[in-house]
């Protein structure tokens, strides 16, 4: 039991020292840390612990998906859908198609015409994103039998819709503010409509508030020409606000089959921002094809159904790139430019709360996380000392390892550390020694009942370990449902206290169990002082 390998101890004692060097980045000034970075090769760069919202300060939005959108979306769809089906099936309708709040409706009054479309227009259920296999319908068609037909988006079609859109907005939100420059931005679902997104050490909010806000959804259309359907046109404004342009509703190129846009400035208008483009395969080929048929045509280049743009097709545009001017700001070609790399958000997004915290709130709550943890620490290293002697110290030191193994931990993992991930940490001290309490209390018994020294010490360590695992596991169990269940701190505290259960395992028992072995193999003691 006290007989520890030589590569036993130099690996603990390398993992120990890899632990501190993981670390030690993050207690540099910045200056140092520059030159750290400088000095490292690019395959070993520093990295740091992450500090959450309410450390270092930041901004903090609360977003909603507007349902009404959503709707107005899922109906406008939906007439379309049904104007295609009609098309297709040569079908003869009365009066036209009505919209409604949450529906169409339309009077076909050919009983076999009905027959016919009637189960295509119920197979539109299976077009809705979201809709659920088993569950509610996301649209109900009704007959009225006198060649009224109604089609209407149920209640758990448009909640489907938005749970979809959530989870697409928050992909979206991700690429937009990792364009920002920031790090470890937070973004979370909060219940069924809501998106929560913090990012650490932005303390201007305006720009967050600008990527956020906007859908980018970029569409080219054709200008329209005398002579033209007004079924198949609508009007739109132009962004320079010189009035409204017709253009058509066809959409020849969606901006969904953008690969990249960046910032630039175009010399010909004597270096005014741009934003330059360019396509996947895809979209190549139909921006070719469109621009290759209707040479000499304005190409209206739509932004959030705003007309930025509508430059005239001079000669077929085939490389699968192009340029958006509109008298932009160096600022709005660098914001559009971040919006159309991240894609169009598929719902409006109402910011419902919003709030910044400063950095010297964060400087507050470090100052006060550090001084819990510092007084907390204190009073078990006293308390270890005082009751257990030099198996005390042993304790403590394998406390300040445990407690290294979590920091780097944090790092490794790229966590973010919060405030309540201060407390779990605190939280892991007193666990950590709980389970050095366990062991030496084992020994004091078997000591008394009159076992020899290594027999102490062997039932001590033996016999206590299952009960160490048994807390451990239960307490690791609880941090898991924490961490998937809980949101934002509460997960911030359950990394921390799981990070703090699986060190102290290592520490607790192998690192206080190697100490004892080398100062039991020099001290040769006739009697334990514990």
């Amino acid at each position: 039991m006290l007989r520890f390998a030589t590569w036993k101890i130099i690996a603990i004692l390398a993992l120990t020292l890899a632990a501190v060097l993981v670390i030690v980045p993050s207690t540099l000034a910045p200056a140092s840390f520059k030159a750290l970075e400088h000095a490292l090769p690019s395959w070993a760069q520093p990295r740091t612990i992450v500090l959450g919202l309410d450390l270092q300060g930041g901004s903090y939005v609360m977003l909603e998906v507007d349902k009404a959108s959503v709707l107005h979306t899922q109906v406008t769809n939906l007439r379309d859908d049904v104007r295609r089906i009609l098309r297709e099936e040569k079908v003869a309708i009365t009066g036209g198609i009505g919209t409604q709040a949450r529906g169409v409706q339309l009077r076909i009054p050919d009983a076999a015409d009905r027959a016919k479309v009637l189960p295509k227009f119920r197979n539109l259920a299976n077009s809705f994103a979201g809709a659920k296999i088993g569950g509610a319908p996301p649209i109900e068609v009704r007959d009225s039998g006198d060649g009224l037909v109604q089609i209407t988006v149920t209640e758990a079609g448009v909640t489907d819709k938005v749970r979809h859109a959530v989870d697409q907005s928050i992909e979206v939100i991700r690429k937009r503010v990792d364009a920002l420059g920031t790090r470890e931005a937070s973004i979370q679902r909060e219940g069924d409509d809501r998106i929560n997104v913090q990012v650490p050490g932005l303390q201007d909010p305006k720009q967050l508030k600008i990527v956020l806000g906007e859908t980018a959804k970029l569409e080219f259309r054709l200008v329209a020409e005398p002579g033209q359907s007004p079924s198949e046109l609508e009007e739109l404004e132009q962004s320079d606000q010189s009035g409204k342009i017709a253009i058509e509703k066809q959409v020849m190129v969606q901006g969904e089959d953008l690969t990249d846009a960046q910032p630039g400035f175009d010399q010909q208008r004597g270096g005014e921002p741009v934003v330059n483009f360019r396509f996947n395969i895809r979209g190549a080929q139909k921006f070719g094809e469109v621009t290759s048929k209707n040479v000499g045509r304005l190409f209206a280049i739509v932004l959030d159904n705003k007309v930025i743009s509508a430059p005239r097709i001079l000669q077929p545009i085939t490389g699968g790139s192009g340029q958006i001017s509109g008298h932009f700001t160096v600022e709005q070609a660098n914001n559009l430019s971040i919006l159309l790399r991240a894609g169009a958000l598929p719902a409006k997004l109402n910011i419902i709360e919003e709030r910044t915290v400063g950095p010297g709130l964060g400087q507050d709550s470090i100052d006060a996380g550090k001084r819990a943890a510092y007084v907390g620490a204190g009073l078990v290293v006293v308390y270890m000392l005082i009751t257990y002697g030099v198996f005390g110290i042993f304790a403590n030191l394998a406390l300040f390892v445990h407690i290294a193994f979590i920091f780097a931990g944090l790092v490794l993992l790229g966590s973010t550390l919060t405030l309540p991930g201060i407390a779990g940490i605190v939280l892991t001290i007193g666990m950590a020694v709980d389970s050095n309490v366990l062991i030496y209390e084992r020994i004091r018994e078997e000591q008394h009942g009159g076992r020899s020294i290594l027999a102490s010490l062997d039932a001590g360590f033996n016999r206590a370990f299952a009960t160490i695992v048994d807390s451990n596991v239960t307490m690791f169990v609880a941090a898991a449902i924490l961490y998937f269940l809980g949101s934002g701190p509460v997960r911030g505290f359950a990394v921390s206290l799981a990070l703090g259960i699986l060190t102290t395992i290592v520490t607790a028992v192998t690192m206080t169990r190697m100490m004892i072995a080398i100062w039991y193999h020099y001290a040769r003691p006739t009697r334990l002082p514990i």
